[in-house]
């Protein structure tokens, strides 16, 4: 029956428009069946949310972003563990697991969110994370059609992964196009700190959080060299903004 339902899923989206299309109405799908307020789907890799497929307007976007600039939240344990985590109450189980999460999640209107890894055998390839505004468990047909979509979100993935660039398509890279920037800054970082990059990454997000910004948007002025990190020299790492730099040797910016 499960498998059934998965195919009805996939029927579904490939009736809906072009694979690229896929992940914006599966997660939509997804939070109309399991009557949630926002999905979101995400990748992963050895440290937490490595970048944001798709995800539902509002509390979906505004908690993925969370989740992907914290470094923290049930995505990162689930992508870790292999585990689904169902936290049916943040501010009374999050907030001892996930801090920052769970408090900036009640701020937004978040008080439970289910997270379902995607992986093939051992391998991760993302999480599926359903937020909802009322407190308690997924159970019923909204667990059974959250396990549904996340069967359909592995195969969505892998489809995308799979997909050869000279068809003209768009691959799952290029929907996922924030990891790509955020990645990039993290080498830049690692270089100016003398860190290896998940240091450096760690780094980038804490500069995010302090300045309430997204780390997209740090990691895009750390690109565009309007931010450089140094060391502060207390034996922990520090870091200045450089705004307008000038142009240097050759007429680069500096």
């Amino acid at each position: 029956m499960a498998g059934a339902r998965v195919a009805d899923i996939l029927a579904a989206l490939a009736a809906a428009g072009p694979s690229a299309s896929w992940p914006d109405h599966l997660v939509e799908t997804c939070r109309r069946s399991t009557g949630v307020t926002g999905v979101g789907l995400a990748l992963v890799d050895r440290t937490g949310v490595s970048g944001i497929v798709a995800a539902t307007p509002g509390v979906g976007r505004e908690l993925e972003d969370l989740q992907f600039s914290l470094g923290e939240g049930p995505c990162t344990e689930a992508s870790l563990s292999g585990r689904p985590v169902l936290c049916s109450d943040l501010a009374d189980d999050g907030g001892a697991r996930w801090p920052a999460f769970a408090r900036e999640a009640e701020r937004a209107g978040v008080s439970a969110a289910f997270t379902f890894p995607l992986q093939v055998g051992a391998v991760a390839l993302g999480v599926l994370d359903l937020y909802r505004s009322e407190t308690g468990p997924l159970h019923g047909t909204h667990l059974s059609e959250a396990v549904a979509h996340a069967d359909a979100a592995v195969a969505v993935l892998l489809h995308l992964q799979g997909r050869d660039d000279e068809t003209g398509g768009t691959g799952l890279a290029d929907l996922a196009d924030r990891r790509a920037v955020v990645h990039q800054a993290a080498g830049m970082v690692s270089v100016q700190l003398g860190v290896e990059v998940t240091d450096a990454l760690r780094a980038l997000r804490a500069h995010a959080w302090a300045h309430d910004r997204s780390i997209g948007d740090v990691a895009g002025d750390v690109v565009a060299r309007r931010l450089r990190f140094h060391d502060s020299g207390s034996g922990t790492a520090g870091d200045t903004e450089v705004r307008d730099p000038g142009p240097g040797p050759g007429g680069e910016p500096a």
